[in-house]
């Protein structure tokens, strides 16, 4: 397949499922297609090492929940990020209120198979900040030197979106461990006088990219981000990488402003490779 793939002068377009079935190393040393992007930066998705998504959003002075170093530390309602056991794309992240509560829920997890020991030794824990969910999907063109806001998501996840949707009474009678696994999107927009803030979290993260990963952030990339009540913007995930939001194809009004129709990510990126090529620039767009 290699072969064939560099024959044809491929270029290879990284997203979640490569990233977590490749190793980093390997896509570093490794992987001999073109990458379009910064292969780099990728593992700055990875939460164990040391310039990792927390580290480069902390630089840049980008507002991000409170990380609690330790389970103990607990003290208010908390996310807790971990990888399924079985389903290695997949992450079991569950809400705690406590260190008690924290291991009562991750025994039980634990029991039913949902997450391993390891898994869990592994987790983030995260300040759980109430708010609207939001996913800023960007693109960085480093032909236009540009930062393009391509559309804005929210994520519907199983089993905890139905879950919610259920009388208060329902939901204490059922005994149920609640998950968020990713299923779907719906398509969002955000009101126009935090607009300004959205492009600044934007700027602020190339910025950073370049400095921490050179040459930086190249194309595609989204930002997981709550609006509290103050009209705050915390992020509390980022995808150096094509994210997983495809229904901006249809819905996104954003791409609209720039081109005059609906633009996909995919359609975005090959637009940016085509004129890379018309250019003779596209060694600024492949790694």
């Amino acid at each position: 397949m290699k072969e064939i793939l560099l024959k044809k002068n491929s270029i290879f377009i990284p997203h979640r499922a490569f990233t977590t079935y490749v190793s980093y190393k390997d896509i570093e040393e490794n992987f001999e297609i073109p990458l379009f992007g910064n292969r780099s930066l990728l593992k700055s998705e990875e939460r164990n090492i040391e310039k990792n998504q927390y580290y480069l959003l902390k630089k840049a002075n980008i507002r991000i929940p409170k990380i609690f170093s330790k389970p103990e530390d607990i003290d208010g309602l908390a996310l807790v990020k971990v990888q399924e056991a079985k389903r290695k794309i997949e992450r079991a992240f569950f809400i705690v209120s406590s260190y008690e509560d924290f291991k009562r829920k991750s025994e039980e997890r634990i029991k039913r198979g949902i997450i391993g020991e390891d898994e869990l030794r592994k987790a983030v824990i995260e300040e759980f900040v109430i708010g609207t969910y939001f996913n800023f999907n960007f693109f960085y063109s480093p032909l236009k030197e540009e930062l393009e806001l391509l559309g804005i998501d929210r994520r519907l996840q199983s089993n905890y979106h139905d879950f919610v949707s259920l009388p208060a009474k329902e939901q204490l009678e059922l005994d149920l461990p609640l998950q968020n696994v990713e299923v779907g999107h719906m398509g969002a927009t955000i009101r126009e006088s935090l607009l300004e803030k959205v492009f600044e979290l934007g700027d602020k993260f190339v910025k950073v990219t370049k400095e921490e990963y050179p040459p930086g952030i190249i194309g595609p990339f989204a930002l997981q981000s709550i609006v509290t009540v103050d009209l705050d913007i915390v992020v509390y995930d980022v995808s150096p990488r094509v994210p997983g939001s495809p229904i901006i194809a249809t819905t996104s009004p954003y791409s609209k402003y720039y081109f005059g129709q609906i633009i996909s990510t995919g359609r975005r990126i090959a637009m940016e490779i085509k004129e890379g090529i018309r250019q003779e620039r596209l060694e600024e767009l492949v790694t």
